[in-house]
């Protein structure tokens, strides 16, 4: 008892001493150490002595006699646990920098050990598997000894969470950090069948990490948050995603970051491969040259039996499968940005893979014989601008029966986008070739829950609209539409509605291509019910709208077009007067379709204006024309001339009822000397009671009321070969009866007609 009240006081008066005389101070405690070597109070004294004066190789010294000495002392481990802490640190200040200069005092076997004993005296499995990992870290020769133990415990802490995604504080501890020290560690001796198990774990991580879009993070409620990213995007390995980074609970923000993860993953392939004795690999770098050498392996498997097959089948699936999710992935983000980089990517819109309807013009060109009626003007344009497609490059499209059509300007990086496209294509496609890789396949897919993945559902549909498979494409369309639902409430209202849209205008392709053409024609109209008037942009003339499209290839081509009203409206125009021609230009006569057609073609006039003059020789054959909506929607110019013109003798005398109720042909009692003026009047001047509502102009204030007459002045020379002139004046409010507000309203009218298609 009395040696212990000695230690006390010693230690008090070297204590009383350090901020007077810290040599006294030191001078007692070593005295005191002299006489009781077991205490461990004075060398713990002496060592925060030395630890506050920042002396790194005596504070060193001294930590080490105390764990050598005192191992069992709690302020022992409250130490080193300090400084281990900061040995897992991002932190760059002083103490921190100081505590990991005072741990490599240390002699190296003691840092094992220490490091040893402080992962015994964890309880956390998270904080556990980092203090091991810093072991690993330091100490390569540990990784045989626990590497893979540290690997399996953190698989099954992720396990034992049941958490909901692979993106999680396990995960990523195990493929970014343990997973490249176990495989290349050649002093172990990995299983074939435990190399490619975490092979794949890697490879869902990686994929479910770059995949994850502002509605997973809303889904992990706390486990992410938003900030900046420095270097490799969450969206895409080594692809910036820009002002979005989640932080992964449970890891610090720098931990949570990945950078280059796809040059990561290949690393993590060339080494399996490597381990596995992979049939041809040499080590090549890109995912093509990747895909190219598992094509060439697929024609040795069916000749393959037992092992071997078995060999060759998993590393086809696994090279395959890396290619196919990762240009799948690239495909989308480009078509459907909105998905991974949140509201801010709705400027772009997505893109939607449809049926190319611009030939619908062309058709009649070669349809159209000759010795027909002879028509007044003929004002289609020459130039034209080439729109690129996919076989527009060398190296594309080559031995394929379709082509992808793009406007190069309107797509940045176009040819990468249909470049990832057909890899993922073929990708695909060579998972399917043979029944071992499909089964294979499958148990990956299910694994990982590739049916949940809304991104990978996209490209699928694509992929089944371009291999033609349209009736499966719209089951698949179905289920995307659930998708959609379920995480409306997690997405914004704008980007919700732009993926409706998008799904919608692609059943509508589909229903075309099946022949359907009523089920085609709804979905037109949902569709444009739900489009958004935008700012009025100046209406281009016919000359410039002649030049804007370049002829189309023929055959059963694809286009990608932006999900934006300036081209999905005309989309839809086009499809309707696709449905609408099949039944305009049989040998039955059916005015109804005729006039809607001659309504249709008035947009990207003169265009269609071939299909026109097809239209106009069947008017003739028939000798009269009924189409009561004729004023309602028609205000081409040169369409205009071309009726006044059947009108005449040299026109044919053709007998048109183009008013409603047969309507009313007013003339001029009293004409110019050697012409005749036709007045006709649009439906302004019919009696306010048969429109009683106004009609609300889309860019203007103002309305547009049947008491406000259009009129239309048509001057025909009857005995003249001389052309017709045409005038209109409109409301002052709108001179150009802003044609493509007329055209919707055109559509929603004619929605009672679809029965008959």
């Amino acid at each position: 008892m009395s040696a212990q009240k000695d230690c006390d006081f010693l230690v008090k008066r070297a204590r009383d001493l350090v901020s007077e005389d810290p040599c006294a101070a030191k001078a007692w405690l070593i005295t005191a150490r002299t006489l009781y070597p077991t205490d461990f109070n004075i060398q713990y004294e002496m060592y925060t002595i030395e630890r506050n004066a920042e002396k790194t190789t005596s504070a060193g010294r001294l930590l080490y006699d105390m764990f050598i000495n005192f191992p069992d002392q709690p302020v022992v481990w409250r130490e080193i646990t300090v400084i281990t802490a900061a040995l897992r640190s991002d932190c760059q200040d002083k103490q921190a920098q100081f505590l990991r200069g005072l741990f490599e005092t240390l002699p190296g076997p003691v840092q094992c050990e220490m490091l040893l004993k402080a992962t015994e005296q964890c309880f956390n499995t998270l904080e556990k598997a980092e203090m091991l990992l810093l072991l690993l870290r330091r100490f390569p020769e540990s990784v045989v000894q626990h590497g893979v133990n540290l690997g399996e415990s953190l698989l099954e802490a992720e396990a034992a969470e049941k958490l909901e995604t692979p993106v999680n504080c396990f995960r990523k501890l195990f493929v970014c950090d343990v997973l490249p020290l176990i495989i290349k560690n050649m002093d172990m001796r990995l299983p074939t069948s435990l190399l490619q198990k975490y092979m794949l774990k890697a490879a869902e991580f990686y994929i479910g990490y770059v995949t994850r879009g502002p509605s997973a993070d809303g889904q992990l409620q706390g486990k992410a948050l938003n900030g900046t990213h420095e270097g490799g995007g969450l969206k895409s390995p080594g692809v910036p995603r820009g002002s979005q980074r989640c932080v992964i609970e449970g890891l610090s923000e720098k931990s949570s970051v990945v950078s280059e993860p796809w040059e990561r993953l290949l690393d993590i392939l060339a080494v399996v491969g490597t381990r596995c004795e992979w049939q041809g690999d040499k080590g090549q770098r890109g995912f093509v040259e990747i895909l190219q050498r598992v094509k060439e392996l697929c024609r040795y498997l069916s000749n393959l039996e037992g092992e071997t097959r078995l060999r060759y089948c998993s590393q086809v699936v696994i090279c395959a499968s890396l290619v196919l999710f990762r240009s799948a992935y690239l495909y989308v983000s480009t078509i459907q940005p909105a998905l991974f980089q949140g509201v801010n990517a709705l400027a772009s819109g997505p893109w939607i893979l449809l049926e190319d309807l611009s030939s619908v013009y062309m058709e009649a060109e070669l349809e159209r014989g000759a010795g027909k009626h002879t028509h007044k003007k003929r004002k289609l344009a020459d130039g034209r601008e080439k729109t690129m497609s996919s076989d527009d490059e060398e190296g594309f499209g080559k031995g394929r029966g379709r082509h992808i059509l793009v406007n190069k300007t309107e797509l940045p990086g176009w040819a990468e986008t249909l470049e990832s496209f057909r890899l993922a294509r073929e990708s695909w496609e060579l998972l399917h070739s043979h029944s071992c890789l499909e089964t294979e396949f499958s148990k990956i897919c299910a694994s990982w829950k590739t049916d949940s993945w809304l991104w990978f559902r996209i490209f699928l549909t694509d992929m089944i609209i371009y291999q033609g498979q349209y009736r499966k494409a719209l089951s698949s369309l179905l289920q995307m539409a659930v998708f959609q639902h379920t995480q409306s409430g997690l997405n914004s209202p704008g980007q919700s509605n732009l993926e409706h849209q998008r799904t919608l205008i692609q059943q509508a392709s589909c229903h075309y291509a099946l022949g359907e053409y009523r089920m085609a024609c709804e979905k037109v109209l949902e569709v444009v019910g739900g489009l958004v008037p935008q700012s009025h942009d100046p209406v281009k003339n016919t000359e410039d709208q002649g030049k804007a499209k370049g002829k189309p290839k023929k055959g059963n081509d694809l286009r990608l077009l932006p999900c934006t009203n300036k081209s999905i409206l005309p989309f839809c125009l086009q499809l309707m007067l696709a449905c609408f021609k099949l039944r305009a230009f049989t040998e039955s006569r059916d005015d109804l379709s005729l006039g809607h057609v001659v309504v249709l073609l008035q947009h990207d006039w003169p265009q269609g204006e071939s299909m026109f003059l097809k239209a106009i020789d069947k008017i003739c054959q028939q000798g009269s024309f009924q189409y009561e909506n004729f004023f309602n929607y028609v205000t081409n110019i040169d369409m205009l001339e071309e009726f006044a013109y059947l009108r005449t003798t040299e026109g044919g005398r053709v007998q048109l009822e183009l008013l409603p109720n047969q309507g009313m042909l007013i003339k001029n009692p009293s004409p110019s000397p050697g012409g005749e003026l036709n007045t006709l009047l649009l439906p302004g001047v019919q009696t306010p009671d048969r429109y009683p509502w106004p009609l609300t102009h889309p860019y203007s204030k103002h309305s547009l009321h049947p008491s406000a007459p259009n009129l239309i002045l048509v001057f025909g020379l009857p005995f003249s070969s001389s052309p017709c002139r045409v005038f209109i004046f409109a409301n002052a409010f709108d001179p150009l009866h802003s044609f493509m507000w007329s055209l919707l309203m055109f559509l929603k009218s004619t929605s009672f007609y679809f029965s008959y298609l």
